[in-house]
């Protein structure tokens, strides 16, 4: 059972840095000009948001 424990607080280390590296990078965006590459790094890092988020759902079920 402990292990379980460390590894919901594992995967909610995990997404909060996600989402703070999520944050900073759509604050880096500049207003025009946005690059493919860019955009991609962003949606990489929601999709791995959401992947953790489902594994701490089915974790918690």
């Amino acid at each position: 059972m402990k292990m379980e424990e460390g590894s919901r607080e594992d995967l909610l280390r995990k997404i909060e840095a996600l989402k703070e590296e999520l944050k900073d990078r759509e604050k880096a965006l500049p207003a025009h000009t946005i690059r493919p590459h860019q955009l991609l790094a962003i949606e990489e890092l929601e999709e791995k948001i959401r992947l953790l988020e489902g594994k701490l759902r089915s974790l918690n079920s």
